[in-house]
């Protein structure tokens, strides 16, 4: 092939992929156009198809089948049932179009209760449009139950007020809300849903009972706690013994050194001050019943509550969360939302230690836990620590209350809450 026809092959070659380039170009131009075309049809389309109830789509599905029959089989009575659902769902349709101009509020009083208190919750819709409106359904999920209302026919600027009561016989974060205005057909083919408010949260807290100011731990301790290692430097006296090259001549007992013609330096014993460890296991294998878990809820909520109030240093944890300890209402806000887990650790001295590693080292430790723990998990959890940290076990059971030691530490089991105080003055004595 010559020069000529080379040239005249690349040239041709460059037109045809020039042409293929340019006209893949514009199919998709094309497909663009074309999706953008339809883009907000399907948009629509979309929209409509969440109005339909699931027996609005059986309906729908035993029209077209219905038809389909008439069709195939020439079957009068077919097409009669085909067309008569169609007509419901076009009377459905109906139902549909209006618009509502509405303000919507939710209050709970109070946002806070202990268990077994009341709390009532207030609904108030106000027309703010120019024109009346007719009534309407609302609907109103508070907690797993939920809640409907029917809002009459109000006129411009008119307002509906409805009240309603929240159960809070268990501890539990309730939330109520959103309030959502319902329009469809009676026989539920069709559905149409307005958000108008946010959720709002209620805070049961669990029980409390009251802990003696004087059980160990429990007290505020400005100077902090003796421990039995030696320091050159610290508040508690503990002895005298030779000078050493780098001792702090601070520390010489001149009296001392003048007495026995030696250099003479104060011992000390290291002191700490409280660093409570707070400990409660979710865990569902650890408890027998709901009941025992509240329990044990209740008590570590009741310990953190007391140790807060006296300002001593806490800690409180759970395996999916840290308490926050600033306060004792934001503890007792955060203890609503404990609920039994299945642990991803194989024991509880896993989880101690996992949890325990980032925080201070603590000068007493108290583990909540249920019926089902036993003592070699107690054990296990309770060697995890030095033996100059005392260990106590709160165990929540049904029965057999009472105080007894497992190694160093002590178990203290309570069968009601009450019974919490005096078994922990007893396990701090």
């Amino acid at each position: 092939m010559t020069t000529a026809d080379e040239r005249t092959h690349s040239q041709a070659s460059f037109a045809l992929r020039e042409l293929l380039r340019a006209l893949r170009g514009g199919l998709l131009g094309l497909w663009r156009a074309l999706l953008r075309t339809i883009d907000k049809p399907l948009a629509v389309a979309a929209r409509a198809a969440k109005t339909v109830t699931p027996l609005g789509w059986i309906v729908v599905c035993a029209a077209v089948v219905s038809f389909l029959l008439a069709f195939v089989l020439g079957w009068a009575e077919f097409a009669f049932i085909g067309f008569a659902l169609a007509g419901g769902m076009l009377a459905a349709c109906a139902y549909l179009f209006g618009r509502a101009t509405y303000k919507v509020a939710i209050e709970l009083n109070p946002r806070r209760v202990t268990a077994g208190d009341r709390a009532m919750g207030r609904m108030e819709v106000v027309n703010t449009g120019q024109r009346p409106v007719l009534p309407t359904r609302m609907e109103l999920p508070v907690g797993e139950g939920l809640a409907e209302f029917v809002v009459p026919r109000l006129a411009p600027n008119a307002d509906d007020e409805s009240l309603f009561a929240i159960p809070t016989e268990r501890r539990a974060l309730i939330v109520a809300g959103p309030a959502i205005s319902v329009r469809g057909d009676q026989l539920g083919l069709l559905r149409r849903t307005t958000r108008w408010t946010d959720q709002v949260e209620l805070f049961v807290h669990p029980k409390l009972t009251r802990i003696a100011a004087t059980a160990r731990g429990l007290v505020k301790d400005l100077e902090g706690q003796t421990t039995k290692a030696i320091t050159d430097s610290d508040l508690a006296f503990h002895a005298l013994r030779s000078y050493e090259p780098g001792d702090d001549i601070r520390n010489v007992h001149w009296r001392s050194s003048a007495r026995t013609g030696q250099l003479m330096v104060r011992q000390y014993q290291e002191t700490r001050r409280s660093q409570l460890l707070l400990l409660m296991s979710a865990d569902r294998r650890f408890y027998a019943s709901d009941d025992e878990f509240e329990l044990a809820v209740s008590a570590l909520a009741s310990i953190a509550v007391e140790v807060i109030a006296e300002e001593s240093e806490l800690d409180v944890v759970w395996e999916n969360a840290r308490l926050r300890e600033r306060t004792p209402m934001t503890l007792l806000d955060d203890t609503c939302r404990i609920q039994q887990v299945d642990s991803r650790y194989e024991t509880l001295r896993e989880f101690a230690r996992t949890v325990g590693a980032r925080l201070a080292e603590p000068s007493l430790v108290i583990a909540v836990v249920g019926s089902n723990v036993t003592h070699r998990e107690l054990h296990g959890l309770s060697t995890l620590y030095p033996s100059d940290t005392p260990v106590i076990f709160v165990r929540a059971a049904a029965e057999g209350a009472g105080l007894r030691k497992v190694g160093d530490a002590f178990v203290a089991t309570i069968t009601k809450l009450p019974e919490l105080a005096g078994l922990l003055q007893r396990a701090g004595r």
